[in-house]
């Protein structure tokens, strides 16, 4: 579902009327994932480029909304990875799209230094319609030093008309530079009831959201992802029992990235029950016995490690394999 097609959630229209009241030329959006960065960043350059704004945004109606519905508009630049924006419906640049096509290579997951170099341009360029111009940044933390450095100098000396948002799920990741030329907006984080109202108006059973936003750690927007993914609620509930049997068919159709945050949230509520706190991702009753606390801690770090190349896995079978056969010995761990 896209942005275009998803209500926007109540949470992050009250953040919009906020930031549209104060002045700034380039916001940063942080906190962590599922808490709509993207969104609102998107509402921000909306409301900025309408023709007729309003104190609650952007009209919704006239030609520039239309323009970026259909992902046109001449006076908005968006920097993303080549993956999220092919995912999310915007053009890459003729070069990049051709290259791709040939099969030169594969889309980029950061943010490469060519786009940024072709937005220091943008930025530059007189307004098409006349309302200034603006620069969506998202992930922002998908931006290495090179393309960061080649933002910095615009953003140290703006031209007149271009305003910029850089939403982050990672912000501690970025330059302190980059941080220090934003005026920073932390998300704010819904309350539950709100979250699954509108995962409800997503038409989402409220038991399934309530499972989802569980699994999610209270992050709408995640949640509301996992529940399309065609994840089932009893699947989730069922996986650290599953696990704790060296069951590998539970995570079978999942990506190493997936079954590696998958076992770091069951690691972390574990974590968390051992010294008497509650879980987080899983209900107390679907979590098996509590290892050791040292046997856990060396799981925790074994899973850091192992999500440092989850997205470049030599075999994804033999990895999978071996991240259960991991778990299921710490979960039957004796020190």
């Amino acid at each position: 579902m896209s942005e275009s097609t998803t209500p926007l959630a109540p949470w992050i229209a009250a953040q919009r009327t906020s930031l549209l009241a104060q002045r700034g030329h380039a916001w940063l959006l942080q906190g962590p994932s599922g808490l709509g960065q993207y969104a609102l960043g998107l509402e921000l350059v909306r409301a900025w480029l309408c023709d007729a704004p309003t104190e609650q945004g952007a009209c919704g109606q006239c030609g520039s909304c239309h323009a970026i519905d259909v992902r046109t508009h001449a006076d908005l630049c968006v920097l993303m990875p080549e993956v999220q924006m092919m995912a999310l419906g915007w053009p890459l640049s003729e070069k990049a799209q051709a290259d791709i096509d040939d099969k030169k290579r594969k889309p980029s997951r950061e943010i490469r230094v060519e786009a940024m170099r072709d937005a220091v341009e943008f930025s530059q360029r007189t307004s098409a319609r006349g309302k200034g111009k603006a620069v969506l940044v998202y992930p922002a933390e998908q931006m290495n030093h090179v393309t960061a450095n080649a933002l910095l100098k615009t953003l140290e000396e703006p031209p007149g008309d271009v305003r910029f948002v850089l939403a982050s799920e990672a912000a501690h990741q970025l330059l302190p530079t980059i941080r220090s030329r934003c005026l920073g907006h932390t998300m704010v984080w819904p309350a539950a009831a709100d979250s699954l109202t509108w995962l409800q108006a997503q038409g989402l059973a409220r038991d399934a959201a309530a499972s989802f936003l569980r699994a999610a750690g209270g992050r709408p927007e995640d949640a509301l992802a996992l529940a399309q993914s065609g994840r089932s609620p009893l699947a989730w509930s069922a996986l650290p029992q599953a696990v704790a049997r060296g069951d590998v068919t539970a995570l079978g159709d999942w990506a190493p990235a997936q079954v590696i945050d998958a076992l770091q949230k069951l690691c972390h509520d574990l974590l968390a029950a051992s010294v008497g706190a509650a879980p987080r991702y899983f209900a107390p009753a679907d979590l098996p016995k509590t290892p050791p606390l040292g046997a856990l801690t060396r799981w925790s770090r074994a899973l850091s490690k192992a999500a440092r190349t989850a997205d470049h896995p030599f075999n994804g079978g033999l990895m999978l394999e071996a991240l259960v056969a991991q778990a299921r010995n710490t979960l039957h761990s004796k020190h």
